[in-house]
């Protein structure tokens, strides 16, 4: 079991930059897939960005080129650096381990507005 807690949102200006942070419980070493993703009203939950254990990384179209998912096992703890925040980036941003359960943190909102 692991339990995952968020933080780093907050209110943003179009153009601007946020980091999230998703500290983990445990060791993240062995937890082969961890992830953010988004839900904004009315949408359904989104993947946003994942990285595996190996180091490797998958982003959603929509948001390549601005964000960077990365890790500190030290810390076990993951980020997600967002630049060139668009008003669409606003939304609740989750926290997600993968360990042959899933499992997922209380969220962060994040809101683009001027």
């Amino acid at each position: 079991q692991v339990q995952l807690v968020e933080s780093g949102g907050g209110l943003v200006q179009p153009g601007g930059s946020l980091r999230l942070s998703c500290a983990a419980s445990r060791s993240i070493s062995s937890i082969y897939v961890m992830g953010w993703y988004r839900q904004a009203p009315g949408n359904q939950r989104e993947s946003v960005a994942i990285i595996t254990s190996g180091g490797g990384t998958n982003y959603a179209d929509s948001v390549k080129g601005r964000f960077t998912i990365s890790r500190d096992t030290a810390k076990n703890t993951i980020y997600l650096q967002m630049n060139s925040l668009k008003p669409e980036d606003t939304a609740v941003y989750y926290c997600n381990a993968a360990t042959g359960m899933s499992y997922w943190g209380q969220g962060t909102q994040v809101t683009v507005s001027s």
